[in-house]
């Protein structure tokens, strides 16, 4: 491998452990992790103190059509309405290495919008 592709490995995952420290998932308030990919989006609400994957969802599993941005909002829209199945109303958003722009934005505020606060 070359040494760009290696130090932009290094730098994602800096990013990742800096946010990581500072938000940590808990019985009351979980954390909602996003994960994005070159072509696909998943999202996780995450119970850190026991280790569980309380709910997920995934652009994958919607068979959306749309451009990216439009199946992130819709993962969003999805994740918010199984946490509420589970009586989650409280998350922490973890953007991992992301930033709050674009298909993670669109995410997080598709989630707001069907009632999940962080």
């Amino acid at each position: 491998m070359s040494n760009k592709i290696l130090q932009k490995r290094k730098a994602r995952l800096r990013r990742k452990n800096r946010v990581r420290a500072k938000v940590v998932g808990t019985s009351a308030r979980p954390r909602l992790v996003v994960f994005r990919s070159l072509n696909n989006i998943w999202s996780q609400i995450i119970d850190d103190s026991q280790g569980n994957t309380l709910c997920s969802a995934s652009n994958k599993g919607l068979k959306a059509k749309g451009t990216k941005t439009e199946q992130a909002a819709l993962v969003g829209q999805e994740i918010a309405k199984k946490a509420q199945v589970k009586k989650i109303s409280k998350v922490v958003f973890d953007k991992s290495s992301y930033k709050y722009h674009g298909r993670v934005k669109a995410l997080a505020e598709a989630a707001r919008k069907e009632g999940l606060e962080f």
